[in-house]
C-alpha cells in the first residue's frame, strides 16, 4: 500500500467508525470492498452492505450507550456519512482531509427520518442539493 493523502483519509474513516461501533469496523470494511451483491441496492459510488451488516444505523452504533437523540443523533448521522466516504474502495472518489474537515464545521442539516429507521445504506446513498460532491 502506498501512502498518501487517501491513506490518510480512509485511516480517519477507520477511526471515526471505530469510536461509532465501539470496536475496530473490520467486518464493516470487508463488507464495503466486496462486489456488490446482486440481491441489494446499489449506487455507482458505493457499494451496498452486505445480508450479514446491520442495516440500520443505530445497529450499528455502539450498543453499551444508550442511542442518540436530537442534534446528537443529527450529528452522529453526518461522522457516519463522513466516515463511511472515507472509506471509498476507490482511493481517487474518497474525501480529502480539508474536505472532511470543511463538513465537520457547519451545523449538519436535520434527519430526514427518525435515527431508529435510518439505514446504513441512506448514508452510503445519500444526494441532496447541499451535498459535496464527494459524496456523489
Amino acid at each position: 500500500m502506498k501512502v498518501n493523502q487517501k491513506s490518510d483519509v480512509y485511516s480517519f474513516g477507520v477511526v471515526t467508525l471505530e469510536i461509532i461501533m465501539g470496536k475496530h469496523p473490520e467486518e464493516l470494511i470487508s463488507s464495503l470492498s466486496s462486489p456488490p451483491s446482486s440481491s441489494l441496492p446499489s449506487s455507482s459510488s458505493s457499494p451496498p452492505l452486505s445480508v450479514n451488516q446491520p442495516a440500520r444505523l443505530v445497529e450499528l452504533l455502539d450498543q453499551r450507550i444508550p442511542p442518540p437523540k436530537s442534534r446528537v443523533a443529527n450529528g452522529v448521522a453526518c461522522i457516519t456519512r463522513i466516515g463511511l466516504a472515507c472509506l471509498n474502495i476507490n482511493p481517487s472518489s474518497r474525501p480529502t482531509m480539508r474536505q472532511v474537515s470543511l463538513e465537520l464545521i457547519p451545523r449538519p442539516p436535520p434527519l430526514e427520518q427518525p435515527l431508529s429507521s435510518l439505514r446504513l445504506d441512506d448514508l452510503l446513498q445519500y444526494h441532496s442539493s447541499k451535498t459535496p460532491q464527494f459524496w456523489i
